[in-house]
């Protein structure tokens, strides 16, 4: 080993043995023909139960487990010399930064940077919507005391997730233009297409009203006892000037624009009726998915006129019929003819949705 790179070690190996003044471990990167354990390692100090501990945090990429160990027997794990070409430890006083280079050499940058100890054993994560927020409390997410019930976890979650596909989607239309700057005079409209009770509606308002966007939202779904309840819920909490909801068919609303549409829990036909009226209604940003199939926002780019998706999918049907008639002629393994058939009947979920019915009814009966 460079005797440059052993002395760094060492000297991390003497910090970490320095439980009290230890802020943090980062190992990443991976040496010339070694492999990690893991992608990237994080270690921090953690007090659980009245002792000091090292909290281990590995990724591979696509997940985070989190293991602790008492300092002796982190180090015992002999992670420093693991294949990690990254090494970086902080000290409330200094930190020692490791680079291992392809040819095995040690580049050490050392500070002396104060740096503070955190000894939380749990970082919560930061949320986009609180669990208190009043929304969440009256639709029964969260208790009185503003804490998620044990049951609604699943639903709390999804409403971030959302939130969290919602938040760039929009920066990036506002910030390229396609969408205008909301303004209190013009606020940005959203419509949620098939709201049921309406979670991401409510957290769409929420979120971006305390955002200090202007809004105006719209829930639409065919149950007038949704409406009713909705409706009921934006009274309560004061919001029924900025949200509103409709009993209505998708297919037949009388709403005709909007800046966002949603259609994430969209039944039966409601999907196709919420595309086309995205697609009909010229909508900047449209955020559509469906339980049965793929997510067919991402087969329309915004602002394509309904004219040229008609005349893509009349060219993906004719190339269609050319596969299904070379497959069919040599006579493919019944796999392919599975995969082939459920092509063709996404082509036809396809469309149903813009009315090309004459071409639906051919690609079936191809089948």
């Amino acid at each position: 080993m460079d005797s440059t790179l052993a002395a760094a070690l060492a000297d991390v190996v003497a910090g970490l043995e320095k439980s009290d003044s230890f802020v943090r471990l980062v190992l990443s990167g991976r040496r010339r023909n070694m492999q990690t354990p893991a992608e990237r390692i994080d270690v921090k100090p953690a007090l659980i139960k009245g002792e000091v501990k090292y909290q281990v945090m590995q990724s591979d990429g696509r997940a985070m487990t989190t293991k602790n160990y008492s300092p002796a027997e982190f180090l015992a794990l002999n992670l420093l010399d693991s294949g990690f070409a990254n090494i970086l430890l902080e000290q409330q006083v200094g930190s020692i930064s490791v680079r291992i280079t392809k040819k095995g050499d040690a580049l050490v940058h050392r500070t002396k940077e104060s740096f503070e100890v955190d000894l939380s054993h749990d970082r919560s994560k930061a949320r986009l919507l609180d669990a208190n927020d009043p929304f969440l409390i009256e639709v029964g997410i969260s208790d009185k005391s503003g804490k998620v019930k044990a049951g609604k976890n699943d639903k709390y979650l999804q409403v971030e997730e959302f939130l969290r596909l919602l938040a760039p989607s929009l920066t990036s239309a506002i910030s390229a233009g396609h969408i205008a700057k909301p303004t209190p005079e013009k606020p940005l409209s959203i419509v949620d297409l098939g709201c049921g009770h309406a979670y991401l509606t409510f957290a769409a308002h929420q979120y971006l009203t305390s955002q200090g966007i202007p809004v105006n939202v719209i829930g639409i779904d065919v149950r007038e006892s949704a409406r009713l309840r909705n409706n009921q819920i934006a009274d309560k909490l004061g919001i029924s000037k900025s949200i509103t909801f409709l009993a209505e068919e998708i297919s037949q609303t009388s709403l005709r624009s909007a800046d966002v549409a949603i259609a994430l829990h969209a039944c039966d036909t409601a999907t196709d009726d919420a595309i086309t009226w995205a697609v009909n209604s010229n909508v900047k940003l449209a955020l559509i998915a469906s339980p049965m199939i793929l997510p067919l926002s991402l087969l329309i780019p915004v602002g394509i006129s309904i004219e040229k998706i008609n005349a893509v999918i009349l060219l993906i049907a004719l190339i269609t019929f050319l596969i299904l008639g070379l497959t069919f002629l040599f006579k493919p393994v019944p796999k392919m003819q599975s995969t082939i058939i459920g092509f063709v009947f996404l082509l036809s979920s396809l469309c149903k949705s813009f009315k090309l019915k004459t071409l639906q009814l051919s690609l079936l009966k191809a089948l």
